[in-house]
């Protein structure tokens, strides 16, 4: 039995991951890209014409955001603070893949979540997101181990250390309480005593690479997920708003789908 495609407003789908979205849901009979919403209309944009037939363009998020049942939202982290006081008031549920989100932005969220699903990710890969429980895991057994996590992303990557290096950071304070976190080691200091830290390297067009290592005497444990293509994060995000269509108004994690 053929089932009503969930209907999505992919924002800004000329982006880097917004364009990937759009191109992933047109290859799919479970999702329709219903709307995009942008920043400006450009009319006459070439662009149109490769979106779904008879989708919305829009400026406006009233317009874009009627009739959807799910927001996908990779953009910068200001959009999402405007954003989804907009999808609570139309009753969309909404993913937000930004990462760097200041306590506002959260506080904002939050509100949100009393009125809509919103499931907010570091990072919607399925394997980064299982990485997550592995690191909650190891950090609680491999006591008198050092923590530290590496990452490698593309050059145009803004956030250092990225949010997915923070989100494995909070994974592993969840096995190993009371860790000091170390953005970057300079100097001529010493490792310390309970440290967290993370390294960062920027360059070409690395989709994402995360190691958590766990360095002990004589022997280390490292956990490591390599993205080799960024589709991997179009697709998850398309599984999120899915499965977040079924939900009940409340704040989600990708832990949660995957779960």
């Amino acid at each position: 039995m053929a089932t009503t495609p969930v209907k999505i407003c992919v924002v800004g789908p000329w982006g880097r991951m917004g364009s990937r979205v759009v191109k992933e849901a047109r290859e799919r009979d479970d999702v329709a890209v219903h709307s995009v919403l942008l920043r400006t209309v450009i009319e006459d944009d070439p662009r149109v014409r490769a979106l779904p037939e008879g989708c919305l363009v829009s400026a406006e998020a009233d317009d874009a955001l009627r009739g959807v049942d799910v927001v996908i939202d990779f953009t910068a982290p200001a959009i999402c603070g405007w954003l989804a006081p907009k999808c609570a008031e139309e009753g969309v549920a909404y993913v937000v893949a930004s990462t760097g989100l200041s306590d506002a932005e959260h506080q904002v969220i939050d509100a949100a979540a009393e009125s809509v699903a919103v499931l907010q990710a570091a990072n919607l890969s399925v394997g980064v997101n299982a990485l997550l429980e592995m690191a909650e895991w190891a950090a609680e057994r491999l006591t008198g181990f050092d923590p530290e996590i590496f990452e490698v992303h593309h050059r145009y990557k803004r956030d250092a250390p990225s949010g997915t290096a923070y989100a494995l950071g909070e994974a592993v304070q969840v096995g190993r309480p009371g860790l000091s976190e170390v953005p970057a080691r300079a100097g001529e200091q010493p490792r310390g005593e309970n440290e967290l830290g993370y390294a960062t390297l920027r360059g070409g067009d690395v989709p994402g690479e995360h190691t958590v290592f766990f360095f002990g005497e004589g022997e280390r444990v490292e956990l490591t997920h390599r993205s080799t293509t960024s589709n991997i994060f179009a697709s998850g995000a398309i599984r999120a708003a899915l499965w977040l269509a079924e939900q009940a108004p409340g704040r989600y994690t990708m832990r949660h789908v995957i779960s």
